[in-house]
């Protein structure tokens, strides 16, 4: 996958950044030094293209997703973080997926599915982009999620559904909500970088031995 990649304090988590339909690794880039100027920055680009719009799974129509799709990009974005891990050396890196809107979908989905490559998401504007959740073992890790309550594109019912799924895996949500729309509010980036500080007893992937507008 064409990427931005840049090296931050070993210490500090890398951040898998996922951008929003029409978005680019450099916008969410931006939003990844808000969160943690220290971190590794892991940029990926979506390949799917809507109108000239890189997104990271097709769709039928606003808020309907191409379900085989989603599972395909899914295994394609799992395959990248593996080959990431290994080319910059990353292996044993506590590895936090951050996305907006289509890129916090594509986070989800890719925890549910393959938690064993991504354990800890920071999803803003996140709905639960499969009508059937993946049937995997429960393994844990843990989420911070931001939604509007007046978000037309990423319903609270699905949204709640993507909560029940998460924890059905065992996974620790915290769940944040505003009263906007759907966007990212200062109190909720600040809310994130404060979560993403606090101690983990786990790493947030497993390893082996400005952002886009719309859902």
């Amino acid at each position: 996958m064409h990427h931005r990649y840049a090296e931050g304090d070993p210490r500090s988590p890398v951040l898998l950044l996922l951008h929003g339909t029409g978005g680019t690794p450099e916008d969410i880039a931006v939003l990844g030094r808000e969160l943690d100027p220290t971190a590794t920055l892991l940029a990926p680009a979506g390949r799917v293209s809507e109108n000239g719009a890189a997104r990271w799974f097709r769709r039928h129509a606003e808020g309907v997703f191409d379900e085989e799709d989603v599972r395909q990009r899914v295994e394609e974005l799992a395959d990248f973080v593996l080959w990431a891990r290994e080319h910059y050396g990353l292996s044993g890196r506590r590895t936090v997926a951050v996305g907006f809107s289509n890129g916090a979908n594509i986070a989800a989905a890719t925890m549910l599915a393959r938690p064993e490559v991504l354990a800890e998401g920071v999803l803003f504007a996140a709905m639960l982009p499969l009508g059937q959740p993946p049937e995997v073992p429960p393994v844990g890790g843990r989420v911070w999620m931001s939604n509007g309550t007046r978000d037309p594109m990423a319903p609270l019912a699905s949204v709640e559904r993507l909560v029940e799924a998460f924890r059905a895996n065992g996974v620790e949500v915290t769940s944040e909500r505003h009263p906007g729309g759907h966007g990212i509010t200062p109190e909720s980036l600040r809310e994130a970088a404060r979560w993403l500080r606090r101690p983990t007893g786990r790493s947030g992937a497993r390893s082996s031995p400005s952002p886009g507008p719309q859902q």
